[in-house]
């Protein structure tokens, strides 16, 4: 079975009019003009699906900072879902502190969403360290038994457009603050599951996951095998950032690592079903 827990999808009426929508939205203006971005229906997230034989994608609009459109996005997911019930399952995209955050994430898990985000620390302008900014939404999580996928930037390497710079002193502290709350950290974490390594570290990041999305531009195959050496082979799962990646960039990347079978079945869904449960 492979999950691909990344997976980007846009209404057809943002995907129409995303350049009216980027006058007033900083961060979408520079993903959605950057020159590897794609649009995806979830209907083409499916027929993609089939072509590569992926048995699941968890999918998500885009983590806007009006609520109204996040609303949209979250609409759409509903829509997809419901089309697709074992296909597909839906994340929540919302403003860590936006009005009506509350009653939006309760009525996404009323539709059987598995999480909250992708959110975008930077592009939504929060600070993943701020305890004072993320109770609101990590205290969501915990009493909905929801997961947040966040995004993270490595600290180091090229610039990109939407990279950020939350990466692994940032994420370190959000679960610090919030042991009780399960987060994946999109883009391995821009580096955390390193520091797993550290005895104390180990300790403050048992409620982490981190996801691969991104991969095939950032790392070679090595990663695979440094994670399973550093002991995060349980913690790391599949996700593509489709539909600006898709499953055979990261199938060529495994069959040049020496994971073993075993160890791409946790990758590639084992992990992931943990997270749920």
């Amino acid at each position: 079975m492979i999950i691909d827990t990344h997976v980007h999808v846009y209404p057809p009426r943002i995907r129409d009019n995303w350049q009216e929508i980027a006058e007033n939205e900083e961060h979408f203006s520079t993903l959605a003009s950057g020159k590897v971005h794609k649009w995806a229906a979830y209907e083409e997230v499916i027929e993609q699906m089939d072509q590569d034989g992926i048995d699941q994608s968890w999918i998500f609009g885009f983590a806007f900072n009006d609520m109204d459109l996040c609303r949209e996005c979250n609409d759409y997911v509903i829509e997809a879902v419901n089309a697709y019930p074992d296909r597909l399952k839906g994340l929540s995209v919302v403003h860590p502190f936006g009005p009506g955050v509350d009653e939006e994430v309760q009525r996404c898990r009323e539709a059987g969403f598995l999480g909250i985000g992708e959110l975008f620390p930077d592009g939504q302008c929060f600070d993943l360290s701020d305890l004072r900014q993320t109770w609101r939404i990590a205290g969501l999580a915990y009493d909905l038994d929801m997961f947040l996928l966040l995004h993270m930037a490595e600290p180091v390497g090229h610039e990109y457009a939407g990279k950020g710079h939350s990466g692994p002193r940032e994420g370190a502290s959000f679960c610090m603050n919030h042991p009780e709350v399960k987060v994946v950290f999109a883009h391995w974490g821009g580096g955390l599951w390193q520091y797993e390594l550290m005895p104390e570290m180990k300790l403050y990041l048992r409620n982490a996951w981190y996801d691969t999305a991104a991969s095939p531009w950032l790392y070679d195959p090595g990663i695979f095998n440094a994670a399973s050496a550093a002991g995060v082979g349980d913690k790391v799962i599949y996700g593509s950032d489709f539909p600006i990646l898709s499953w055979s960039r990261y199938n060529a990347m495994l069959q040049n690592s020496s994971l073993s079978k075993d160890e791409k079945n946790q990758l590639l869904s084992l992990n992931a079903r943990k997270i749920i449960g």
